[in-house]
């Protein structure tokens, strides 16, 4: 199976990077699973209805949130008719929506996708640990689903490292979001799963974490408030990371970051292009 995962969409920017290159990516790739990040796709917080159905009409498959989930408040309400709207698996029981989705790919495979958010420095939510284990356990690779992405929205590497060893062999790719930038760590761990430890952002990459830099730079040297963060509104990166599973297994064999547009210097799946 041929996944994408798209790192965290920052505002109109890595809207209009979406539009502009997914399409072209899921033809030119035959691409069977795209999950895109939307928690920042409003305005730089939280997703509204219409941009979730943008995405789905540009390719992605499954939309994974995080910390910013509810910060546009119809989430609240539109989750509950969005099947492939994925939040965090280990808010608090009642939360609205769903933390894993069993969704039909292109090519009419199933795949788990999972959306969890890491304590360490965050939130002080339920143990993502046990709430990932329940979900794998539950819906075992290759018996129950094709392919298993996880999503894990967190702030500290050692606890996105955690989670990719945690659920290595057990999932196709586990990949970080939340930190906005994208690292070089990626790999395929010892038991078969794909891992990177942040997929990066599709923003704005002249910018703090895709918020245009006045702010935050006035905060960092005053530790005073002037205003509201907003957006970066220059050219964005589409920022990824591309694995290639073996269908008799589910598990990774292959893994390649994925950079288009903007100020990053591009990067294409090698395996996929000829």
């Amino acid at each position: 199976m041929r996944i994408l995962f798209i790192g965290d969409v920052v505002g109109k920017s890595g809207r209009t990077a979406i539009s502009d290159y997914l399409p072209g990516m899921v033809k030119d790739w035959s691409l069977d699973l795209v999950v895109v990040n939307g928690e920042n796709a409003a305005g730089g917080f939280g997703i509204t209805e219409a941009i979730y159905q943008d995405f789905l009409d540009a390719g992605a498959d499954a939309v994974t949130l995080g910390n910013h989930a509810w910060n546009q408040k119809e989430a609240l309400v539109f989750i509950e008719r969005a099947p492939r709207l994925i939040r965090p698996l280990n808010f608090p029981r009642h939360t609205p929506g769903r933390g894993a989705a069993l969704i039909d790919t292109k090519s009419g495979k199933r795949a788990l996708v999972i959306n969890a958010m890491g304590r360490v420095f965050m939130e002080p939510l339920n143990d993502p640990f046990s709430a990932v284990g329940k979900e794998l356990d539950a819906c075992p690779l290759r018996e129950a689903a094709d392919a298993i992405v996880v999503d894990f929205h967190g702030e500290a590497t050692s606890e996105k490292q955690g989670m990719g060893y945690f659920c290595d062999g057990r999932a196709s790719l586990v990949v970080g979001t939340h930190t906005h930038v994208p690292t070089a760590d990626h790999q395929i761990l010892t038991g078969g799963t794909a891992y990177m430890s942040d997929a990066g952002m599709t923003g704005d990459y002249d910018s703090v974490i895709g918020m245009q830099k006045e702010e935050p730079l006035h905060r960092f040297t005053t530790g005073i408030p002037s205003g509201r963060f907003e957006p970066a509104f220059g050219p964005a990166t589409l920022s990824g990371v591309a694995v290639e599973t073996d269908d008799a297994t589910g598990l990774a064999l292959k893994i390649a970051p994925v950079r288009a547009g903007g100020r990053l210097e591009p990067a294409v799946p090698g395996f996929w292009v000829n």
